[in-house]
């Protein structure tokens, strides 16, 4: 493998990354209320997840981060389930929300809602199935390749 200066990249990435991750975590907070939500949150997580594959490679990032995207899914996929089930137990109709105020530490006086916990689903299962997707896509190739390498 050819050495590569890419420090700029590198550089780039660190300050880019974080501030799509601060951004999707500010999306997902104000979802509820403002434009936002689990949805795009999620999305703008696996787009910074994704910028740090492409930077560091595969086997790097799979070492910092050894995160089973399908089982996230599975796991959004639940909790968002389970915060409609929840409404039905109470005896309120399916996806019934409601919220109440909090003061907290660093953030005064903050409205929690229970449609966060259902964001909290949306958000896991976007950035599962997403990551899982786009990681089968690029290592699919790569299986393909040793494959024929093994076969020649």
């Amino acid at each position: 493998m050819a050495h590569t200066n890419d420090i700029i990249l590198k550089t780039m990435t660190q300050l880019i990354a974080f501030i799509l991750l601060g951004f999707s975590i500010y999306l997902f907070f104000a979802g509820h209320n403002a434009p936002g939500g689990g949805f795009i949150g999620g999305l703008m997580t696996a787009a910074a997840i994704i910028l740090m594959y492409i930077t560091y490679g595969y086997e790097k990032i799979e070492k910092i981060l050894p995160i089973n995207f399908t089982t996230m899914f599975v796991a959004g996929l639940g909790i968002a389930t389970l915060a409609g089930i929840g409404s039905i137990v109470l005896g309120h109709p399916f996806l019934s929300q409601t919220f109440e105020y909090y003061n907290l530490p660093i953030m005064g006086e903050t409205e929690l809602a229970t449609a966060l916990i259902f964001d909290l689903g949306v958000y896991l299962g976007v950035v599962g199935v997403t990551m899982t997707i786009i990681l089968t896509i690029a290592t699919d190739s790569d299986a393909k390749e040793d494959e024929e390498k093994a076969e020649a």
